[in-house]
Protein backbone atom coordinates (compact mmCIF):
# COMPACT_ATOMS: atom_id res chain seq x y z
CA UNK A 1 0.00 0.00 0.00
CA UNK A 2 1.76 3.77 -1.02
CA UNK A 3 2.09 5.93 2.28
CA UNK A 4 -0.66 8.76 3.21
CA UNK A 5 0.79 11.88 1.63
CA UNK A 6 1.11 14.55 5.42
CA UNK A 7 -1.82 16.57 4.16
CA UNK A 8 -4.06 13.77 3.53
CA UNK A 9 -3.05 12.35 6.47
CA UNK A 10 -3.99 15.49 8.81
CA UNK A 11 -7.11 15.86 7.29
CA UNK A 12 -7.97 12.09 7.82
CA UNK A 13 -7.35 12.31 11.13
CA UNK A 14 -8.82 15.69 11.36
CA UNK A 15 -12.20 14.57 10.87
CA UNK A 16 -12.58 11.94 13.76
CA UNK A 17 -10.61 14.28 16.14
CA UNK A 18 -13.35 17.32 15.37
CA UNK A 19 -16.20 14.79 15.89
CA UNK A 20 -15.04 12.91 18.95
CA UNK A 21 -14.37 16.57 20.78
CA UNK A 22 -17.12 18.36 19.35
CA UNK A 23 -19.98 15.55 20.53
CA UNK A 24 -18.24 15.27 23.67
CA UNK A 25 -18.61 18.49 24.56
CA UNK A 26 -22.34 18.66 23.52
CA UNK A 27 -23.02 15.59 25.14
CA UNK A 28 -22.31 17.46 28.24
CA UNK A 29 -24.21 20.46 27.44
CA UNK A 30 -26.89 18.38 26.32
CA UNK A 31 -27.52 16.18 29.57
CA UNK A 32 -27.26 19.41 31.71
CA UNK A 33 -30.16 20.83 30.03
CA UNK A 34 -32.30 17.64 30.39
CA UNK A 35 -31.15 18.31 34.47
CA UNK A 36 -32.38 21.70 34.12
CA UNK A 37 -29.45 24.04 33.51
CA UNK A 38 -29.63 25.41 30.10
CA UNK A 39 -26.88 27.80 30.28
CA UNK A 40 -24.87 25.50 27.38
CA UNK A 41 -28.02 25.77 25.15
CA UNK A 42 -28.36 30.24 25.84
CA UNK A 43 -24.56 30.27 25.07
CA UNK A 44 -25.03 28.32 21.66
CA UNK A 45 -22.87 25.60 22.68
CA UNK A 46 -25.72 22.92 22.03
CA UNK A 47 -24.24 22.13 18.40
CA UNK A 48 -21.70 20.27 16.14
CA UNK A 49 -20.57 23.33 14.84
CA UNK A 50 -17.03 22.37 15.54
CA UNK A 51 -15.77 25.89 15.27
CA UNK A 52 -18.11 26.93 18.53
CA UNK A 53 -16.06 24.20 20.46
CA UNK A 54 -12.50 24.66 19.48
CA UNK A 55 -9.36 25.61 21.53
CA UNK A 56 -6.94 27.05 19.63
CA UNK A 57 -4.44 24.66 21.24
CA UNK A 58 -6.29 21.72 22.42
CA UNK A 59 -8.37 21.16 19.17
CA UNK A 60 -5.75 22.55 16.47
CA UNK A 61 -1.92 22.83 17.92
CA UNK A 62 -1.73 19.86 20.21
CA UNK A 63 -3.29 17.05 18.06
CA UNK A 64 -1.56 18.63 15.02
CA UNK A 65 2.17 18.03 16.67
CA UNK A 66 0.95 14.62 17.85
CA UNK A 67 0.06 13.30 14.48
CA UNK A 68 3.76 14.77 12.83
CA UNK A 69 5.80 13.01 16.02
CA UNK A 70 3.50 10.67 17.94
CA UNK A 71 1.75 7.54 16.61
CA UNK A 72 -1.40 8.65 18.40
CA UNK A 73 -3.61 11.89 18.28
CA UNK A 74 -5.83 13.12 20.56
CA UNK A 75 -7.28 16.72 22.17
CA UNK A 76 -10.14 18.99 23.35
CA UNK A 77 -12.64 21.33 22.73
CA UNK A 78 -13.47 24.43 24.99
CA UNK A 79 -15.56 23.01 28.01
CA UNK A 80 -19.42 23.36 27.99
CA UNK A 81 -20.10 25.71 30.80
CA UNK A 82 -22.59 24.12 33.50
CA UNK A 83 -23.82 25.80 36.28
CA UNK A 84 -24.30 23.04 38.98
CA UNK A 85 -26.77 25.56 41.13
CA UNK A 86 -29.21 24.93 38.25
CA UNK A 87 -29.42 21.09 38.79
CA UNK A 88 -32.24 19.39 40.30
CA UNK A 89 -29.92 17.22 42.30
CA UNK A 90 -26.46 19.06 41.48
CA UNK A 91 -24.16 16.13 43.43
CA UNK A 92 -26.10 13.50 41.23
CA UNK A 93 -26.43 15.31 38.19
CA UNK A 94 -23.56 16.91 38.11
CA UNK A 95 -22.06 13.40 37.74
CA UNK A 96 -24.51 12.64 34.87
CA UNK A 97 -23.27 15.22 33.24
CA UNK A 98 -19.65 14.41 33.37
CA UNK A 99 -20.23 10.54 32.28
CA UNK A 100 -22.67 12.21 29.08
CA UNK A 101 -19.10 13.08 27.53
CA UNK A 102 -16.95 9.64 28.04
CA UNK A 103 -20.53 7.80 27.16
CA UNK A 104 -20.57 10.23 23.57
CA UNK A 105 -16.84 9.03 22.71
CA UNK A 106 -17.74 5.39 23.57
CA UNK A 107 -20.73 5.70 21.00
CA UNK A 108 -18.75 7.47 18.58
CA UNK A 109 -16.07 4.09 19.29
CA UNK A 110 -18.96 2.01 17.94
CA UNK A 111 -19.79 3.82 14.78
CA UNK A 112 -16.28 3.89 13.60
CA UNK A 113 -16.14 0.17 14.29
CA UNK A 114 -19.08 -0.65 12.25
CA UNK A 115 -17.82 2.16 9.61
CA UNK A 116 -14.25 0.00 9.13
CA UNK A 117 -16.60 -3.51 9.39
CA UNK A 118 -18.40 -1.26 6.52
CA UNK A 119 -15.34 0.09 4.14
CA UNK A 120 -13.91 -4.06 4.72
CA UNK A 121 -17.07 -4.61 2.51
CA UNK A 122 -16.32 -2.07 -0.43
CA UNK A 123 -14.59 -3.40 -3.19
CA UNK A 124 -15.53 -1.26 -5.67
CA UNK A 125 -13.32 1.25 -4.20
CA UNK A 126 -9.67 1.98 -5.42
CA UNK A 127 -6.85 0.50 -2.74
CA UNK A 128 -5.96 3.62 -2.10
CA UNK A 129 -9.55 4.89 -0.99
CA UNK A 130 -9.88 2.11 1.10
CA UNK A 131 -6.58 2.92 2.65
CA UNK A 132 -7.94 6.39 3.29
CA UNK A 133 -10.82 5.39 4.44
CA UNK A 134 -9.49 2.93 7.16
CA UNK A 135 -6.55 4.99 8.32
CA UNK A 136 -9.59 7.50 9.04
CA UNK A 137 -11.39 4.38 10.79
CA UNK A 138 -8.79 3.50 12.51
CA UNK A 139 -7.95 6.81 13.87
CA UNK A 140 -11.49 7.23 15.12
CA UNK A 141 -11.72 3.87 16.96
CA UNK A 142 -7.87 4.97 18.27
CA UNK A 143 -8.81 8.69 19.37
CA UNK A 144 -11.92 7.92 21.07
CA UNK A 145 -10.87 5.27 23.20
CA UNK A 146 -7.92 7.45 24.45
CA UNK A 147 -10.74 10.07 24.96
CA UNK A 148 -12.83 7.66 26.76
CA UNK A 149 -9.72 6.21 29.14
CA UNK A 150 -8.11 9.64 29.70
CA UNK A 151 -11.23 11.40 30.54
CA UNK A 152 -12.40 8.88 33.36
CA UNK A 153 -9.01 9.03 35.25
CA UNK A 154 -10.24 10.78 38.56
CA UNK A 155 -7.85 13.75 38.16
CA UNK A 156 -9.82 17.06 38.40
CA UNK A 157 -10.77 19.01 36.15
CA UNK A 158 -11.17 15.53 34.00
CA UNK A 159 -14.84 13.75 34.20
CA UNK A 160 -13.39 11.08 36.31
CA UNK A 161 -13.29 13.48 39.04
CA UNK A 162 -16.64 15.02 39.00
CA UNK A 163 -18.00 11.16 38.64
CA UNK A 164 -15.83 10.67 41.85
CA UNK A 165 -16.85 13.76 43.67
CA UNK A 166 -20.39 12.10 43.94
CA UNK A 167 -19.43 9.45 46.15
CA UNK A 168 -17.71 11.81 48.62
CA UNK A 169 -18.53 14.17 51.73
CA UNK A 170 -19.30 17.81 51.27
CA UNK A 171 -15.92 18.71 53.10
CA UNK A 172 -13.83 15.81 50.70
CA UNK A 173 -15.43 16.93 47.67
CA UNK A 174 -14.44 20.44 48.45
CA UNK A 175 -10.69 19.61 48.92
CA UNK A 176 -10.85 17.20 46.29
CA UNK A 177 -11.96 19.94 43.70
CA UNK A 178 -9.24 22.44 45.40
CA UNK A 179 -7.03 19.85 43.11
CA UNK A 180 -9.00 21.54 39.75
CA UNK A 181 -6.24 24.92 39.22
CA UNK A 182 -3.66 22.31 39.28
CA UNK A 183 -4.92 19.96 37.25
CA UNK A 184 -4.10 20.95 33.50
CA UNK A 185 -0.27 21.31 34.98
CA UNK A 186 -0.45 18.14 36.52
CA UNK A 187 -1.73 16.30 33.54
CA UNK A 188 1.28 18.24 31.26
CA UNK A 189 3.79 16.77 33.78
CA UNK A 190 2.49 13.30 33.69
CA UNK A 191 2.30 13.46 29.66
CA UNK A 192 5.95 15.23 29.80
CA UNK A 193 7.58 12.24 32.04
CA UNK A 194 6.08 9.77 30.37
CA UNK A 195 3.60 8.41 33.38
CA UNK A 196 0.27 8.90 31.58
CA UNK A 197 1.29 7.14 28.44
CA UNK A 198 1.86 3.62 30.91
CA UNK A 199 -1.09 4.52 32.89
CA UNK A 200 -3.09 4.90 29.63
CA UNK A 201 -1.57 2.12 27.64
CA UNK A 202 -2.24 -0.88 29.07
CA UNK A 203 -6.29 -0.13 29.11
CA UNK A 204 -5.97 0.92 25.80
CA UNK A 205 -4.18 -1.58 24.17
CA UNK A 206 -6.70 -4.52 26.62
CA UNK A 207 -9.52 -2.35 24.24
CA UNK A 208 -7.98 -2.47 21.22
CA UNK A 209 -7.23 -5.93 21.47
CA UNK A 210 -11.63 -6.67 22.10
CA UNK A 211 -11.80 -4.79 18.92
CA UNK A 212 -9.24 -5.70 16.79
CA UNK A 213 -10.93 -9.30 15.65
CA UNK A 214 -14.40 -7.00 14.48
CA UNK A 215 -12.34 -4.76 11.88
CA UNK A 216 -9.76 -7.57 10.82
CA UNK A 217 -10.39 -8.86 7.42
Amino acid sequence: MPEIPLIQKIFVYAIPIIFAITVHEVAHGWVASKLGDQTARLMGRLTLNPIKHMDPVGTVLVPMLMILFTPYAFGWARPVPVDWRNLRQPKRDMALVAAAGPAANLLMLVLWVLFMMLVNTLSFLSPYSVLLLKEMAGAGIIINIILIVLNLLPLPPLDGSRIVQAFLSPALAFRYHQLERWGLLILVALMLTGVLGRILSPVVGFLLTLIEPLVTV
